[in-house]
């Protein structure tokens, strides 16, 4: 059975699902992770999903203030085990709801080029590519999206 919450930053499945996330970027982003990372803490996160099959947390994602019309998605993540089986849509849906519920007009997002799969996804998704904003401006491995919600 397939449970989605939503909660926030302190809640310890996405604490551990975290660290998770994080374990597989210091791979994938290589030399580029401490620049990366600086930018990923979670304690200011309020608006958090966590999905659980079968009582396990498999995946998680949240959602912060971007600018005044938008919210950035954050730390989407879904354990390897669990993948290719909907769950980051289920995600990322609910996250796109719980933004609108809160008067947001869009959800921006980074994420790295290395992150095939990851880019993918979010083109599967409806989001298009949009310049990079803030500290991702000059990063050459950061692809930025944007879709209205």
């Amino acid at each position: 059975m397939i449970k989605i919450i939503r909660t926030n930053s302190e809640n310890i499945d996405f604490i551990n699902l975290v660290k998770k996330l994080d374990a597989y970027l210091k791979i994938t982003d290589g030399d580029e992770h401490d620049f990366y990372n600086q930018f990923n803490n979670i304690d200011v996160i309020k608006n958090v999903v966590v999905i659980y099959v079968d009582d396990i947390a498999v995946g998680c994602g949240a959602i912060k203030k971007f600018d005044k019309n938008g919210v950035e998605v954050k730390r989407m993540f879904v354990i390897e085990e669990s993948r290719g089986l909907g769950i980051a849509q289920k995600i990322l849906s609910e996250l796109e709801v719980w933004a609108k519920e809160l008067g947001y007009k869009k959800c921006v997002l980074e994420t790295g080029k290395r992150q095939v799969e990851a880019v993918k996804f979010y083109y599967k998704c409806g989001y298009k590519v949009i310049a990079n904003y803030g500290q991702y401006t000059n990063m050459e491995n950061s692809i930025c999206f944007e879709k209205l919600v």
